[in-house]
């Protein structure tokens, strides 16, 4: 693909101002290290430690933070103490759970430990991964990309800009596998031209919330779509999808805060890739530092 022309003056604080609100904490170190084995997978904090100190059999404090008890090695076993805690910190208001499960990993590539209700991953500062599609044309008039409007009724970033495609990864799915799913649920893309989607990265952030400390890794992927394809919205999720002129949206996200979040960040990974935003420029390596955040 031939790269586009970048952006002059592109004000690159502008786009720095949105890796800083994602990278919000400068150090966990006033947190608790939470262990499952010899592998942390988490931090939490001072008010849900004492919380867990209320199950002496699942949960063990020691020098080095807390634990899941060792006793625990059953399959299944560590899964189902997560789960019955949780339940417990819910009703006394310390998350709130969402009723689908995440995997639970040291690091985004290794073996699956547990698995926890995903509204209590930012309790435990465990580490969530998901998947992001970066839908464009190729037009006369230069690259465009499809945006979605997510519906107004969302817990998240309500009414606010998103990915063609985006979606946190359930426990026991694959990257491609979730790609798929999440493709067909929310923007009626057939199975096989999801697939076609290509895999060119990740980005992540560290950022704490009242929920707690949200570490997250995104599987960043770009999609070529025909001119003639037109996403449509399939679940409750997502209002309406538009296709904008590419530097129409890199004006959005250097100017304004309607873009979710952490897209912002997936949308800066895009930009630099395909030469909207200099990558040779001594800020675009500030930039691109910032964006993987998550060990």
């Amino acid at each position: 693909m031939t790269p586009a022309n970048p952006i002059s003056n592109p004000n690159w604080a502008a786009f720095e101002r949105h890796i800083a609100a994602c990278n919000n904490i400068a150090s966990p170190a006033h947190l608790i290290r939470f262990r499952i084995g010899e592998d942390q997978v988490g931090w939490v904090g001072v008010a849900l430690a004492r919380a867990l100190a209320f199950y002496p059999r699942d949960f063990h404090f020691d020098a080095r933070g807390v634990a899941l008890s060792s006793r625990l090695r059953a399959p299944g076993a560590p899964s189902q103490a997560l789960a019955l805690v949780a339940r417990g910190l819910a009703g006394r208001g310390h998350l709130t759970l969402r009723q689908e499960d995440f995997d639970v990993r040291a690091d985004p590539d290794g073996p699956v430990l547990a698995q926890l209700d995903r509204g209590a991953m930012p309790a435990f500062g465990i580490m969530s991964q998901g998947v992001h599609v970066n839908g464009y044309v190729r037009r006369a008039d230069g690259l465009h990309v499809w945006v979605g409007w997510r519906s107004r009724h969302k817990a998240v970033a309500p009414g606010q800009l998103d990915n063609l495609v985006a979606g946190g990864i359930p426990a026991g799915l694959s990257v491609p596998e979730t790609l798929v799913k999440e493709a067909g649920e929310e923007a009626s893309l057939p199975p096989e031209l999801a697939a076609q989607a290509r895999l060119v990265g990740r980005v992540s952030y560290v950022m704490a919330t009242p929920e707690g400390l949200r570490r997250d890794v995104l599987h960043c992927h770009d999609l070529e779509l025909p001119e003639g394809f037109v996403p449509r919205p399939h679940d409750d999720e997502v209002e309406r999808f538009e296709l904008w002129p590419a530097a129409q949206l890199l004006a959005e996200v250097r100017d304004r805060d309607r873009v979710k979040f952490n897209v912002n960040l997936v949308l800066i990974d895009f930009f630099l890739r395909h030469g909207l935003l200099d990558a040779a420029a001594p800020e675009a390596a500030a930039l691109r530092a910032g964006l993987d955040q998550v060990a």
